[in-house]
């Protein structure tokens, strides 16, 4: 399920570096990777598929999705990515330009069986904050330690 807060997209490509799992300062995890997508044509005139180019995206995943991505996916392997493409806008600090990038949001991911076997365990749901950028900036690679429990009187 996406959120429809973006363009739906889904991509079929290869992890281009591991997943980097990180969590905001409220303890919500958000990974980033990368995948790239090989494009390929039909040439009818010579009868034959040809290489057309390989895009690379730039992909996120919150919460339990960002952990079980990170704890399942290395470079390398070919997955399938359901998300909203969404364009993020910022101005550069040092020159004062406005920049931008497409980027997707994932809302699911896995391993594109017909280049691998998965075995499939179901994991507890987690609560989070909502989805920023930001976050990300200010993201740890580690969990934050849990508040200590109110004492009982």
């Amino acid at each position: 399920m996406t959120t429809n807060n973006g363009t739906p997209i889904t991509l079929v490509g290869n992890l281009t570096d591991d997943p980097e799992l990180r969590f905001t300062p409220n303890g919500v995890a958000v990974a980033k990777w990368s995948v790239a997508v090989n494009r390929r044509t039909y040439d009818a005139q010579a009868g034959e598929w040809r290489d057309a180019g390989t895009d690379f995206h730039r992909v996120t995943a919150w919460r339990s999705l960002a952990e079980n991505v990170a704890g399942t996916l290395s470079k390398g392997m070919r997955v399938v990515v359901v998300g909203d493409l969404r364009q993020r806008s910022w101005t550069d600090e040092k020159t004062n330009e406005k920049k931008s990038a497409w980027e997707i949001e994932a809302s699911a991911v896995g391993p594109d069986l017909a280049f691998a076997t998965a075995t499939v365990s179901k994991v507890a749901k987690s609560n989070g904050a909502a989805p920023g950028d930001e976050a990300w900036e200010s993201a740890s690679r580690t969990r934050p330690a849990a508040a200590p429990a109110p004492a009982h009187r």
